[in-house]
């Protein structure tokens, strides 16, 4: 883990298109890492589900997701980006959660503007609160933040409910707030997409969801709408849910595993990634 990455704000500054996968657990961090990202992005959706079996619908807490940014943080050297869904309360809890992120070494917080308990950025039936409330938000975050480079990621979930127009007004008021980054979730058209980008001389946030509102475009795509950083937080976590469908699946039938066997990882490779080498050549320097 000694490889060195440039942050997500230099790769901002330097013009530089970010493209993020989504991580839910340490393994999957651990695998990211390895692939040579500029950035990866921890899903609220993917910890809920897969640290404590729940949905994306307010049950994983401030505690569950520092915790885990602090883990990824710890065994991995990308730059994190991690989802913070509302600040987890009011301004308060929202400073409580700028510093406690950027403390666990955090790079980015994305933080949403829907009421509590929130709903997935691709559910119908999201609300939003006053858009006066996300702006005392933004500001005590900004405010917070010990570091210029621990950037700021605001969300508005309006566009589902509300529609673009809304969207986009409310992104101008959270970008003159402080937000460093403009987060209009769920775009349903290539041509609001292109509005977004248009729109804002501030980056541009993506969200590409397998199954989502929003059309599924390459990074390529994306950078010349004039996005500058995208995230797909649920490839990660749809591929391993599938792969374990069918490995347990014909496991159930076989009793053996044999016949999925070039759908497993190498167990060599597993060692390797989750660190096995270090602890060998630890035991040969100090074991018996």
């Amino acid at each position: 883990m000694s490889e060195q990455h440039k942050s997500i704000a230099q790769c901002l500054r330097d013009g530089e298109f970010v493209l993020a996968p989504g991580i839910f657990d340490l393994i999957s961090a651990r695998m990211a890492d390895s692939m040579g990202f500029k950035a990866i992005y921890m899903t609220g959706y993917g910890i809920a589900a897969s640290h404590l079996g729940q949905p994306d619908a307010g049950y994983a807490t401030y505690t569950d997701m520092v915790g885990r940014a602090s883990q990824v943080v710890s065994r991995t050297t990308t730059p994190l980006i991690a989802d913070a869904d509302t600040g987890f309360g009011g301004p308060l809890n929202v400073q409580h959660t700028i510093r406690g992120y950027e403390r666990a070494g955090v790079q980015a917080i994305q933080i949403e503007d829907q009421e509590f308990p929130k709903k997935c950025g691709h559910t119908l039936g999201r609300r939003v609160i006053p858009i006066e409330d996300m702006v005392t938000k933004l500001k005590v975050a900004a405010e917070a933040r010990e570091s210029d480079d621990f950037l700021i990621i605001a969300r508005t979930d309006s566009r589902t409910t509300l529609g673009l127009d809304e969207a986009l007004r409310r992104g101008e008021a959270y970008a003159k707030a402080g937000a460093d980054i403009i987060f209009i979730e769920s775009p349903e058209t290539l041509d609001e997409m292109k509005t977004v980008c248009a729109n804002f001389d501030k980056p541009c946030f993506a969200n590409m969801v397998e199954g989502g509102r929003t059309p599924l475009l390459s990074a390529e795509e994306l950078e010349d709408l004039g996005f500058a950083i995208a995230i797909f937080p649920g490839t990660g976590f749809l591929a391993t849910a599938q792969v374990l469908h069918n490995v347990y699946g014909a496991l159930k039938a076989d009793g053996i595993s044999s016949k999925v066997s070039d759908q497993l990882y190498p167990f060599e490779d597993m060692n390797k990634l989750m660190g096995f080498e270090a602890v060998w050549e630890f035991d040969k320097k100090y074991g018996d």
